[in-house]
Protein backbone atom coordinates (compact mmCIF):
# COMPACT_ATOMS: atom_id res chain seq x y z
CA UNK A 1 0.00 0.00 0.00
CA UNK A 2 1.01 3.63 -0.46
CA UNK A 3 1.79 4.15 3.24
CA UNK A 4 4.03 1.08 3.24
CA UNK A 5 5.97 2.52 0.28
CA UNK A 6 6.71 5.68 2.26
CA UNK A 7 7.68 3.64 5.30
CA UNK A 8 10.17 1.58 3.31
CA UNK A 9 12.31 4.70 3.01
CA UNK A 10 12.94 4.76 6.76
CA UNK A 11 15.90 3.27 8.63
CA UNK A 12 14.26 -0.16 8.88
CA UNK A 13 13.99 -0.65 5.11
CA UNK A 14 11.95 -3.67 4.06
CA UNK A 15 11.68 -4.90 7.65
CA UNK A 16 9.29 -1.98 8.04
CA UNK A 17 6.62 -3.94 6.16
CA UNK A 18 5.59 -5.93 9.22
CA UNK A 19 6.80 -3.49 11.85
CA UNK A 20 3.26 -2.25 12.44
CA UNK A 21 2.12 -5.75 13.44
CA UNK A 22 5.21 -6.19 15.61
CA UNK A 23 4.62 -2.90 17.42
CA UNK A 24 0.93 -3.36 18.16
CA UNK A 25 1.35 -7.03 19.00
CA UNK A 26 4.17 -6.09 21.36
CA UNK A 27 2.15 -3.35 23.03
CA UNK A 28 -0.75 -5.71 23.66
CA UNK A 29 1.58 -8.43 24.90
CA UNK A 30 3.37 -6.18 27.37
CA UNK A 31 0.24 -4.40 28.59
CA UNK A 32 -1.89 -7.50 29.18
CA UNK A 33 0.86 -9.61 30.74
CA UNK A 34 2.05 -6.79 32.98
CA UNK A 35 -1.57 -6.22 34.02
CA UNK A 36 -1.84 -9.90 34.99
CA UNK A 37 1.38 -9.63 37.00
CA UNK A 38 0.24 -6.41 38.69
CA UNK A 39 -3.15 -7.91 39.50
CA UNK A 40 -1.53 -11.01 40.94
CA UNK A 41 0.89 -8.92 42.97
CA UNK A 42 -1.97 -6.80 44.29
CA UNK A 43 -3.80 -9.97 45.30
CA UNK A 44 -0.66 -11.33 47.03
CA UNK A 45 -0.66 -14.43 44.87
CA UNK A 46 2.14 -16.95 45.18
CA UNK A 47 4.84 -16.25 42.54
CA UNK A 48 4.35 -19.72 41.07
CA UNK A 49 0.65 -19.06 40.50
CA UNK A 50 1.46 -15.63 39.10
CA UNK A 51 3.85 -17.20 36.59
CA UNK A 52 1.20 -19.75 35.56
CA UNK A 53 -1.41 -17.02 35.04
CA UNK A 54 1.10 -14.91 33.14
CA UNK A 55 2.05 -17.66 30.73
CA UNK A 56 -1.58 -18.71 30.27
CA UNK A 57 -2.40 -15.13 29.30
CA UNK A 58 0.70 -14.83 27.13
CA UNK A 59 -0.04 -17.90 25.03
CA UNK A 60 -3.84 -17.71 24.91
CA UNK A 61 -4.07 -13.99 24.20
CA UNK A 62 -1.13 -14.11 21.80
CA UNK A 63 -2.77 -16.88 19.79
CA UNK A 64 -6.14 -15.14 19.88
CA UNK A 65 -4.70 -11.82 18.72
CA UNK A 66 -2.64 -13.40 15.93
CA UNK A 67 -5.66 -15.34 14.65
CA UNK A 68 -7.70 -12.14 14.74
CA UNK A 69 -5.02 -10.26 12.80
CA UNK A 70 -4.80 -13.08 10.23
CA UNK A 71 -8.57 -13.30 9.75
CA UNK A 72 -8.90 -9.52 9.48
CA UNK A 73 -6.18 -9.31 6.80
CA UNK A 74 -7.60 -12.31 4.93
CA UNK A 75 -11.10 -10.84 5.05
CA UNK A 76 -9.83 -7.57 3.56
CA UNK A 77 -8.01 -9.44 0.81
CA UNK A 78 -11.07 -11.61 0.03
CA UNK A 79 -13.24 -8.49 -0.10
CA UNK A 80 -10.78 -6.84 -2.48
CA UNK A 81 -10.71 -9.91 -4.72
CA UNK A 82 -14.51 -10.04 -4.82
CA UNK A 83 -14.84 -6.43 -5.94
CA UNK A 84 -11.97 -6.84 -8.39
CA UNK A 85 -13.82 -9.71 -10.10
CA UNK A 86 -16.93 -7.55 -10.30
CA UNK A 87 -14.95 -4.77 -11.96
CA UNK A 88 -13.50 -7.18 -14.53
CA UNK A 89 -17.02 -8.42 -15.29
CA UNK A 90 -18.32 -4.85 -15.70
CA UNK A 91 -15.47 -3.96 -18.05
CA UNK A 92 -16.23 -7.01 -20.17
CA UNK A 93 -20.00 -6.54 -20.20
CA UNK A 94 -20.55 -2.82 -19.64
CA UNK A 95 -17.50 -1.20 -21.26
CA UNK A 96 -19.15 2.08 -22.25
CA UNK A 97 -20.47 2.73 -18.74
CA UNK A 98 -17.10 1.86 -17.19
CA UNK A 99 -15.30 4.05 -19.72
CA UNK A 100 -17.53 6.97 -18.82
CA UNK A 101 -16.79 6.38 -15.14
CA UNK A 102 -13.06 6.65 -15.85
CA UNK A 103 -13.74 9.88 -17.75
CA UNK A 104 -15.74 11.23 -14.80
CA UNK A 105 -12.95 10.33 -12.38
CA UNK A 106 -10.31 12.22 -14.35
CA UNK A 107 -12.68 15.06 -15.19
CA UNK A 108 -13.05 15.64 -11.45
CA UNK A 109 -9.25 15.74 -11.22
CA UNK A 110 -9.24 18.70 -13.62
CA UNK A 111 -8.51 17.02 -16.95
CA UNK A 112 -10.60 17.93 -19.98
CA UNK A 113 -10.72 18.03 -23.75
CA UNK A 114 -8.20 16.14 -25.84
CA UNK A 115 -5.91 15.38 -22.89
CA UNK A 116 -8.81 13.76 -21.03
CA UNK A 117 -9.63 11.60 -24.06
CA UNK A 118 -6.00 10.48 -24.36
CA UNK A 119 -5.87 9.52 -20.68
CA UNK A 120 -9.14 7.58 -20.93
CA UNK A 121 -7.99 5.83 -24.12
CA UNK A 122 -4.70 4.86 -22.51
CA UNK A 123 -6.30 3.48 -19.35
CA UNK A 124 -9.05 1.62 -21.20
CA UNK A 125 -6.54 0.00 -23.56
CA UNK A 126 -5.19 -2.09 -20.66
CA UNK A 127 -7.80 -4.09 -18.72
CA UNK A 128 -5.58 -4.58 -15.68
CA UNK A 129 -4.80 -0.86 -15.49
CA UNK A 130 -8.47 -0.08 -16.08
CA UNK A 131 -9.57 -2.29 -13.20
CA UNK A 132 -6.81 -0.95 -10.94
CA UNK A 133 -7.98 2.61 -11.57
CA UNK A 134 -11.59 1.69 -10.85
CA UNK A 135 -10.61 -0.11 -7.66
CA UNK A 136 -8.57 2.81 -6.38
CA UNK A 137 -10.52 5.85 -7.56
CA UNK A 138 -14.09 4.56 -7.65
CA UNK A 139 -14.10 2.14 -4.71
CA UNK A 140 -11.17 3.54 -2.73
CA UNK A 141 -9.60 0.08 -2.43
CA UNK A 142 -5.95 -0.95 -2.81
CA UNK A 143 -4.51 -4.43 -2.50
CA UNK A 144 -2.37 -4.97 0.58
CA UNK A 145 0.81 -6.73 -0.53
CA UNK A 146 1.37 -8.21 2.92
CA UNK A 147 0.64 -11.89 3.51
CA UNK A 148 -2.22 -12.48 6.01
CA UNK A 149 -0.26 -15.44 7.39
CA UNK A 150 2.85 -13.31 7.95
CA UNK A 151 0.73 -10.61 9.56
CA UNK A 152 -0.64 -13.16 12.03
CA UNK A 153 2.82 -14.66 12.61
CA UNK A 154 4.45 -11.27 13.22
CA UNK A 155 1.70 -10.42 15.68
CA UNK A 156 2.12 -13.71 17.55
CA UNK A 157 5.92 -13.48 17.73
CA UNK A 158 5.91 -9.88 18.96
CA UNK A 159 3.14 -10.54 21.49
CA UNK A 160 5.07 -13.44 23.02
CA UNK A 161 8.52 -11.81 22.87
CA UNK A 162 7.54 -8.47 24.39
CA UNK A 163 4.85 -10.00 26.59
CA UNK A 164 7.44 -12.32 28.13
CA UNK A 165 9.35 -9.38 29.61
CA UNK A 166 7.00 -8.87 32.61
CA UNK A 167 7.54 -12.53 33.53
CA UNK A 168 11.32 -12.64 33.20
CA UNK A 169 12.26 -11.56 36.72
CA UNK A 170 9.63 -13.77 38.36
CA UNK A 171 10.74 -16.76 36.31
CA UNK A 172 14.41 -16.16 37.12
CA UNK A 173 13.64 -15.74 40.81
CA UNK A 174 11.60 -18.94 40.80
CA UNK A 175 14.48 -21.07 39.49
CA UNK A 176 17.39 -19.02 40.88
CA UNK A 177 16.15 -17.22 44.01
CA UNK A 178 17.53 -13.71 44.43
CA UNK A 179 17.01 -11.14 47.17
CA UNK A 180 15.38 -8.34 45.20
CA UNK A 181 11.98 -6.71 44.87
CA UNK A 182 10.74 -8.76 41.93
CA UNK A 183 7.76 -6.55 41.16
CA UNK A 184 9.89 -3.39 41.20
CA UNK A 185 12.39 -4.86 38.76
CA UNK A 186 9.59 -6.27 36.64
CA UNK A 187 8.11 -2.77 36.47
CA UNK A 188 11.46 -1.29 35.44
CA UNK A 189 12.07 -3.85 32.68
CA UNK A 190 8.51 -3.55 31.42
CA UNK A 191 8.84 0.23 31.46
CA UNK A 192 11.92 -0.06 29.24
CA UNK A 193 9.95 -2.33 26.92
CA UNK A 194 7.20 0.30 26.73
CA UNK A 195 9.81 2.95 25.90
CA UNK A 196 11.24 0.93 23.01
CA UNK A 197 7.89 -0.16 21.62
CA UNK A 198 6.54 3.38 21.99
CA UNK A 199 9.51 4.70 20.02
CA UNK A 200 8.84 2.13 17.30
CA UNK A 201 5.16 3.13 17.29
CA UNK A 202 6.23 6.69 16.55
CA UNK A 203 8.20 5.44 13.53
CA UNK A 204 5.27 3.36 12.28
CA UNK A 205 2.79 6.22 12.64
CA UNK A 206 5.36 8.83 11.61
CA UNK A 207 4.53 10.93 14.67
CA UNK A 208 6.53 12.42 17.54
CA UNK A 209 8.66 9.78 19.26
CA UNK A 210 8.17 11.45 22.65
CA UNK A 211 4.40 11.52 22.27
CA UNK A 212 4.27 7.87 21.21
CA UNK A 213 6.50 6.82 24.11
CA UNK A 214 4.40 8.74 26.64
CA UNK A 215 1.16 7.30 25.24
CA UNK A 216 2.48 3.75 25.41
CA UNK A 217 3.93 4.11 28.90
CA UNK A 218 0.73 5.78 30.15
CA UNK A 219 -1.39 2.96 28.71
CA UNK A 220 0.77 0.32 30.39
CA UNK A 221 0.84 2.11 33.74
CA UNK A 222 -2.92 2.69 33.70
CA UNK A 223 -3.65 -0.97 32.95
CA UNK A 224 -1.25 -2.10 35.68
CA UNK A 225 -2.67 0.29 38.29
CA UNK A 226 -6.24 -0.80 37.56
CA UNK A 227 -5.26 -4.48 37.68
CA UNK A 228 -3.28 -4.01 40.91
CA UNK A 229 -6.14 -2.38 42.79
CA UNK A 230 -8.70 -4.83 41.41
CA UNK A 231 -6.47 -7.67 42.61
CA UNK A 232 -6.01 -6.01 45.99
CA UNK A 233 -9.76 -5.40 46.36
CA UNK A 234 -10.74 -8.93 45.39
CA UNK A 235 -8.05 -10.41 47.64
CA UNK A 236 -9.44 -8.52 50.65
CA UNK A 237 -13.00 -9.46 49.70
CA UNK A 238 -12.50 -13.19 49.17
CA UNK A 239 -9.91 -13.93 51.85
Amino acid sequence: MEKDIHLENTKFGKLQEYLREFVYGGIDGAVTTFAVVAGGYGANLDPGILIILGFANLLADGFSMSVGAYLSAKSERDNFDKHEKIEYWEIENLPEIEREEIADIYREKGFKGELLEKIVDHICSDKDLWVAEMMKDELGMMRDSKSPFKIGLATLISFILVGFIPLMVYLWDFFFPIQINTFLWTSILTGLAFLIVGWLKGIVNQTSALRSILETVALGVLAAVVAYYVGDLLESFFT
